[in-house]
């Protein structure tokens, strides 16, 4: 699996920091992950649904943490790209470990 594209829509909200659309393999596209920040650093969240208990849960997600790295890794590099063509860094929002929030 190669992540060939990622898009990145920046929003101004005090937890939620950004939308994404990631493409994988130039054939499948996944809509809706977010740049969240969380109590120790940014994570990516996968797309969800609220379900009638008013829980969410993620309609979309990788199934081992190697492939949600790569996922992250390909949305953070985007999302710093994004930032610093808004002339914002990346360096003062910590990210936050993946196995933090599993």
């Amino acid at each position: 699996m190669k992540i060939t594209e990622v898009k990145v829509f920046p929003v101004n909200e005090e937890r939620l920091k950004a939308y994404v659309s990631i493409t994988i393999d130039n054939v499948f596209v996944v809509r809706d992950l977010k740049v969240i920040q969380g109590p120790s650093g940014l994570f990516v969240a996968m797309p969800s649904k609220k379900r009638k208990d008013g829980q969410f849960r993620d309609i979309a997600h990788p199934l081992n943490q190697e492939t949600r790295a790569e996922i992250e890794e390909a949305v953070f590099a985007e999302y710093e790209r994004e930032l610093k063509s808004m002339g914002a860094s990346l360096d003062n929002l910590k990210r936050q470990k993946s196995d933090d929030y599993e």
